[in-house]
């Protein structure tokens, strides 16, 4: 079925809509934006679908006027249908609980639950099949940005399932993509398990906080619940800068403003050094994925912004010496006294299953900068913070392993998972 769904993409109603801009829907498919209209010839075969080698050539012709759709004034992504078969993915990943969802080329589709990647009873997907699925969810724009990068990265809102992102690449020449699928809403601090105190550090008056951990974690779920209770309970302007949007917030008591790499702004580190012209209260950086927007984050921090972030590290004092590193020797004192000054805290977190198998609860390590550690990072002590941790539980901190070890001692994750997830089994050991 999903295979006989492609050739009947370019046709298909419009079930999704990008994920930023302005979603109200419009009479007639024609009125919108000219640069997002596209459509594929009836005529072309699953066979001739365009892949990465002639896609540049692919005729683009103006779309038949069809029933009115909802979709975005977003200059970049326009008019982008999702079809028949992707929407059949979509909504039986949702059924499953799956937090991703992998299409290859000879392969069935894939589903990540619970942690595991479980594969479809399906027909692998053939080259075309996949190709014409994929060519036919993205704007000429879009496709334009592949042929030449041979990457795409863009969210979605679908419906029922919620913003998407889908991460397109090329594999020996061939179109696949890795897919997160979405939420309807933002998520509350209960839901995810963020500790309350994360609601006081970000009141602050300026500073840098770090949400880290490696890829799949949620990291950008808990950043988006942070901003969501800031947008509720504070009157303040956020300004984030993400890539791309994953959420949309609704109106709160603050001045939201969401801005996408690539459409609003061209890099982070760019974005960063403009917000500050905006008069921001908080900036939110998506991504601090390298020296130049870990640079531009430490300065909007110094200058009184509270500056709230992701990094690809694991645990704090682990955060802190990345960060660090990063910089050239030469640099490297002066990075140590602007996170002695402006470093508030860092999150560094993990998703493990749970005992029942029934989803998986998130496991965080936290510090909170106090005087202590502030001498250590000046010092060049920083193995030695966690010690600082493991005494600051009355502020807040928390050791990833205690707990990982509080977790199994609770039934929430199973022996197994938690030796397998500390970084010491003697913490185990001596509760066992």
């Amino acid at each position: 079925m999903l295979q006989q769904a492609v050739a009947r993409e370019a046709a298909g109603g419009f079930n999704g809509r990008t994920m930023s801009g302005n979603h109200e829907p419009i009479a007639d498919p024609t009125d919108a934006p000219e640069a997002g209209l596209f459509s594929v010839p009836p005529d072309l075969r699953a066979d001739e679908v365009p892949t990465p080698a002639n896609f540049p050539e692919l005729e683009l012709t103006e779309p038949e006027v069809q029933q009115p759709v909802a979709v975005s004034t977003h200059a970049a992504t326009g008019l982008a249908p999702i079809g028949e078969a992707m929407m059949e993915i979509m909504r039986l990943a949702h059924e499953k609980g799956a937090s991703d969802v992998h299409l290859t080329v000879g392969k069935p589709p894939a589903f990540r639950v619970n942690g595991a990647i479980e594969f479809l009873e399906r027909e692998p997907y053939e080259p075309t099949t996949l190709g014409g699925m994929l060519y036919g969810m993205i704007t000429p724009l879009q496709r334009e940005r592949f042929a030449s990068s041979h990457q795409l990265c863009f969210a979605k809102e679908i419906e029922g399932v919620g913003f998407t992102r889908f991460n397109f690449y090329s594999q020996m020449g061939n179109p696949e993509v890795s897919i997160r699928l979405g939420r309807s809403n933002v998520p509350s601090y209960r839901e995810l398990g963020v500790p309350e105190v994360m609601s006081e550090l970000v009141r602050g008056s300026g500073g840098l906080i770090l949400v880290t951990g490696p890829t799949g974690v949620g990291k950008t779920s808990t950043l988006n619940a942070i901003i969501g209770r800031l947008n509720h309970t504070e009157r303040k302007k956020i300004i984030t800068i993400e890539d791309p949007i994953e959420f949309i917030h609704p109106a709160g008591r603050s001045i939201l403003v969401q801005q996408e790499i690539g459409v609003d702004a061209e890099s982070f580190d760019q974005a960063v050094t403009h917000c500050m012209r905006q008069d921001p209260d908080i900036i939110v950086i998506g991504e601090m994925v390298n020296l130049g927007t870990i640079a531009a984050a430490l300065t909007a921090a110094e200058t009184g912004h509270m500056v709230l972030g992701t990094l690809h590290t694991q645990g704090a004092a682990g955060t802190i010496t990345r960060i660090i590193d990063v910089f050239p020797p030469r640099q490297q004192a002066q990075i140590r006294n602007q996170l002695t000054n402006n470093l508030r805290a860092v999150i560094s977190q993990k998703l493990l299953p749970r005992a029942n198998g029934k989803g998986r609860m998130m496991v965080f390590e936290l510090l909170v900068v106090n005087d202590a550690v502030r001498t250590l990072i000046r010092e060049d002590k920083i193995r030695q913070i966690a010690n600082v941790m493991q005494t600051g539980r009355s502020q807040g901190m928390q050791l990833m392993d205690h707990m990982i070890r509080d977790a199994w001692m609770s039934g929430d994750i199973s022996y197994e998972t938690a030796v397998a997830s500390v970084s010491d089994a003697k913490v185990l050991s001596r509760r066992r």
